[in-house]
């Protein structure tokens, strides 16, 4: 069987090949500033979550916020990242993807510097959460501006996307402690929106002059486009695959340090499993999107996931101090199909206009189910005074995975699974 985007892949080698050298020369240069733009953004798409997190307890004390509002901020980045979703894809109908990733750099860069500064903690979150619009306009964005770029490269520019995304969760996240004993928590909260102004240039130069396609995409695919998005099974596939994966992966995040401490395990012990987990995933990246390209059905891949997630569990619960490394790496390799879903919106769409439908209904609605993963975990442990219930609740929804997962991953268009 055919590979579904091999005609699509062969058409723009054949185009390119008959290019004048101008014109090649052009297409390259454009394509170099895009991947910056990409790249730059990329980092900095989890920069406001992971940033403060390790140091919310010092800036509650500074600030004089107790538990609920530290509460609010750990349902921010998920609740602004599914508004995103659903609001995404209209503004980029309306003004172009280009245009929508400049303002969502800019949001990020405003919101992230603006936060080290404001003296309230109203302004603190009002700033939190226009970082992390911007943010979540950027995770909709970066996906159909790779498919309307980089359409004969989505495999590795997927694994590019995916790769930054995971750096940008550990490096904020390792940095923020020693810079904020240096120089303070406002230094260590406000130069991470170094990284989105560093994506301001090259945004405004694909701004100044966008791919052609754009104009297609507006004129003829997106009427379509976001009408079939949800009366197609690839659609619904995705947006359960991915739900299931963000559910999995936040409350994992969450909860692995108190399972190691309720065993017996230090608090350090287990933030460096969170950052093990976090690895885990940095190397998937670059793997999982590869695999999800060159297979005409990567289901099996889905599976493979499913069952690191299965094995992790057990672990962590029947034997959480007892190579718990090994845990904690195998379930760090369940998320993989997030990189994997990331390369089916592309994968799975003949049109920019449907990669960005898609996008947007896929992490808008998984987005929104993954705030309730952390509080069920939770509340299912404060209710039995263990810890099975909670992984069992996780158990449970990776067999929802393995099912969206197979819709997902059949070969076939968006645009042809209208129903």
């Amino acid at each position: 069987m055919n590979i579904p985007y091999e005609n699509e892949t062969m058409a723009a080698i054949a185009n390119a090949q008959v290019e004048p050298p101008v014109a090649q020369r052009r297409l390259v240069a454009g394509r170099i500033t895009v991947l910056l733009a990409i790249v730059l953004f990329s980092l900095a798409l989890r920069a406001a979550v992971t940033s403060l997190t390790p140091l919310l307890s010092r800036v509650s004390g500074d600030m004089g916020f107790g538990s609920t509002i530290a509460g609010l901020f750990g349902m921010l980045p998920t609740a602004m990242f599914a508004l995103a979703g659903f609001v995404g894809p209209a503004l980029g109908r309306k003004i172009g993807l280009e245009r929508l990733a400049l303002c969502a750099a800019v949001a990020t860069a405003a919101g992230l510097a603006g936060r080290s500064v404001v003296p309230s903690v109203a302004g603190l979150l009002g700033l939190m959460t226009v970082a992390l619009a911007g943010m979540g306009i950027g995770n909709i964005v970066i996906p159909p501006l790779i498919k309307r770029y980089f359409a004969d490269r989505v495999a590795s520019m997927s694994a590019v996307y995916t790769a930054c995304i995971q750096l940008g969760t550990i490096i904020p996240a390792a940095l923020a402690v020693p810079i904020a004993d240096a120089q303070g928590w406002r230094v260590s909260l406000g130069v991470w929106a170094l990284i989105p102004l560093a994506a301001l240039l090259p945004c405004i130069m694909i701004t100044l002059r966008p791919h052609e396609a754009a104009t297609a995409d507006r004129r003829a695919g997106a009427p379509q486009a976001i009408g079939v998005v949800w009366r197609s099974p690839v659609a619904w596939g995705l947006t359960v695959m991915f739900s299931m994966t963000s559910l999995n992966t936040y409350a994992l995040l969450t909860w692995i340090p108190q399972v190691l401490t309720s065993a017996g395990g230090s608090e350090a012990f287990g933030g460096a499993m969170v950052a093990a987990f976090s690895i885990s995933g940095l190397v998937a990246a670059f793997v999982t999107p590869a695999l999800f390209a060159r297979i005409a059905n990567p289901f099996p891949v889905v599976i493979g996931c499913a069952v690191c997630y299965l094995i992790g569990f057990a672990g962590l619960l029947w034997l959480p101090l007892t190579a718990t490394v090994v845990w904690v790496l195998i379930v760090g390799l369940g998320p993989s199909t997030f990189p994997g879903a990331i390369t089916l919106i592309n994968l799975r769409c003949r049109t920019g206009a449907g990669a960005t439908a898609l996008s947007g209904s896929v992490q808008g609605v998984g987005y929104l189910v993954a705030c309730a993963g952390p509080l069920v975990f939770g509340v299912l442990h404060q209710i039995s005074g263990q810890w099975a219930l909670s992984f069992g609740f996780l158990v449970v929804t990776v067999v929802a995975l393995i099912v969206g997962g197979y819709q997902a991953c059949q070969p076939r268009y968006l645009e042809d699974t209208t129903g």
